[in-house]
């Protein structure tokens, strides 16, 4: 709508101009279309190709426009006054906050010249610059190669430059023995591994080896050595127990015994002597090849003495035993009521027997025969019969009683040894009926020498149901099979006390557990350990893998499930030493659990 003008006639009341109400509405409507009415808001300052503001200056809807094609539009205040635009004040060539508060710039801003801070350059990255600091741009470069003092690196390229840097060294180390080592820190990892008796753990920047002095000797702790090689020790004060072995000579207590059929030689140096300072017991044969010296001596046994030897008036040499004195009788007499006992034939011009008689020769007395050693049967086939009286007994007081034939008794008793010559054999006289050596009470079947066994050894079998305490006498070297009837009940297992005496107890499931019931062996108190590993098949995939002891293990645990128990399954363990067990297995986990160790230290 253009302008209107109000006609105010050609003189004043002259009538021809505008009436009152004419005016003022014209008036209205002018004011209605500049300052907008509630209905013509949006028709107010319309555009059009002629100005509505003063000079060149238009509106166009929301804006302030100027005709002049190219013409500028400029906001001039009045004296130090400043053009406020909806809080936004600009005073020369400053901005400003009209209320103090900052002033965003919500869209990215470009500045074709010299930007200058006086203040501290904020960014949402936080990113500040030093005084005097001059950055020219931002290189994306992993190797920084440029070596530039004005550009800045991107995260990216600054990780991938560190990272090939730290990857690309090694760690270089040498061992005792001057072994030049390292390690890759990109693909390696530095392992402080323990040994026998030593183990390793870490806290914070510390290593730690810890020494079990239970396995590993030490110089101030007791300790007891097992198979241990000293070479040229110094031993001071020492005591030893059991038997000590050095070469072919033997100590055991107050015994000192050599190897089979060797000679114990005592040999001083230079003009020492051999001094017995205590009265000396010789229960075997002595043979003097020098001067026997003695103030006293007596002897038991047999004693050798090669050349001469003189008793007062008596010489003895070879066989024959001649008086010194010239004439002289050689007189044999018996202490007492004692005889003189002539054991092989005697040739005598006459003889009185008073006492007891020897008869040289055979002596028949019916069908029996005593002739020199030998007692016989003279009839055919005839048998000997010795037969004491009541409850008497036959006693044969030699040292070797030999049986060349077959010896049948219902009982036997040997006072030391039975010797059977070679190629003998020990044989049930009932065909087909087991050979049974047993023992009295707890004592055990030993032997001291090699055993060789032709047939097969057939092993007795324990079956373990329920708790129970385990015993060399009824269990060692046996099958023992942990079989508790319907594996519904908790089985524990008490091992004896370990003394090193080699016994094997071998455990072999035989029924599986049920439920959470559980197979376990332990030791008999915390001074019994265990040292060894079992194995086990992981049937997820047919992985094996092993768990061993650690220094305190006293208790295996079978569960069934991650530690073990399926029927098949075994375990091991040997008595080593005292208080030590050795312990070996083999063990299967089923599909769907992972192995776990067996291994505990329960009793201590």
């Amino acid at each position: 709508m253009t302008k209107q003008t109000i006609n105010i006639g050609s003189s004043a009341n002259d009538g021809t101009g505008d009436p009152l109400r004419t005016a003022f509405t014209k008036i209205n409507e002018n004011f209605s279309e500049l300052y907008g009415g509630d209905s013509d808001a949006s028709t107010v300052l319309e555009h059009d190709s002629s100005p509505k503001l003063a000079g060149n200056l238009d509106t166009n809807n929301n804006s302030i426009t100027t005709d002049v094609t190219n013409g500028n539009v400029t906001l001039t205040s009045n004296g130090t006054g400043s053009i406020v635009l909806n809080g936004l004040k600009v005073k020369g060539t400053t901005l400003f906050s009209d209320d103090s508060s900052a002033i965003s710039i919500n869209e990215s801003l470009i500045v074709d010249g010299t930007a200058s801070v006086s203040g501290a350059l904020s960014s949402a990255t936080s990113l500040a610059l030093a005084t005097g600091a001059t950055v020219t741009g931002i290189a994306d470069e992993d190797d920084m190669s440029s070596d530039s003092a004005t550009l800045l690196a991107t995260q990216q390229s600054i990780k991938k430059y560190v990272d090939d840097t730290v990857t690309a060294q090694d760690l270089d180390f040498t061992t005792d023995d001057s072994t030049a080592m390292n390690i890759d820190l990109d693909s390696e990892t530095l392992h402080f591994a323990g040994g026998n008796g030593i183990s390793t753990s870490a806290s914070s920047n510390t290593v730690t080896f810890a020494v079990d002095t239970g396995t590993v000797v030490t110089l101030t702790d007791s300790q007891t050595l097992t198979n241990k090689v000293l070479t040229s020790p110094t031993i001071n004060a020492a005591t030893m127990t059991g038997t000590v072995t050095i070469e072919n000579l033997s100590f055991n207590d107050t015994d000192i015994s050599t190897s089979s059929n060797a000679n114990l030689t005592l040999n001083p140096g230079g003009t020492g002597t051999i001094e017995l300072a205590a009265a000396t017991n010789v229960t075997g044969n002595m043979d003097v090849t020098g001067t026997l010296t003695t103030d006293d001596i007596t002897t038991a046994g047999t004693q050798t003495i090669t050349g001469t030897l003189i008793v007062d008036g008596v010489t003895i040499k070879d066989n024959k035993i001649t008086t010194n004195a010239s004439n002289s009788v050689l007189e044999i007499a018996a202490n007492s009521s004692g005889t003189v006992d002539v054991q092989n034939a005697m040739t005598t011009i006459g003889q009185t027997i008073t006492g007891t008689e020897s008869i040289t020769g055979q002596l028949n007395i019916d069908n029996l025969r005593a002739d020199g050693n030998t007692i016989s049967a003279t009839n055919s086939n005839g048998g000997i019969t010795i037969s004491p009286d009541g409850t008497g007994t036959i006693t044969l007081n030699g040292n070797f009683v030999a049986v060349t034939n077959e010896l049948s008794a219902s009982d036997v008793a040997i006072g030391s040894e039975l010797l059977l010559a070679s190629g003998a054999q020990i044989v049930q006289v009932a065909t087909n009926s087991d050979l049974v050596l047993a023992t009295n009470g707890t004592g055990a079947v030993t032997t001291s020498a090699q055993v060789t066994l032709t047939g097969s050894f057939k092993r007795a079998i324990h079956t373990f149901t329920a708790t129970d305490s385990v015993t060399e006498s009824e269990h060692a070297g046996r099958t023992l099979l942990l079989g508790e009837v319907g594996g519904n009940a908790n089985v524990v297992l008490t091992l004896p006390d370990a003394t090193g005496s080699g016994n094997v107890y071998e455990f072999i499931v035989s029924v599986a557990m049920g439920g959470s019931t559980t197979y376990k062996i332990q030791a008999p108190d915390a001074n019994n350990t265990f040292s060894g590993m079992i194995q086990y098949l992981d049937e997820d995939g047919t992985a094996v893998t092993a768990f061993p002891t650690a220094a305190q293990s006293d208790t295996i645990t079978l569960n069934s499930g991650t530690q073990g128990g399926l029927i098949g399954d075994t375990v091991t363990l040997i008595d080593i030493a005292a208080d030590k067990y050795a312990v070996k297995g083999q063990m299967r986990v089923s599909a769907g659990a992972d192995p776990a160790t067996p291994f505990s230290a329960d009793v201590s």
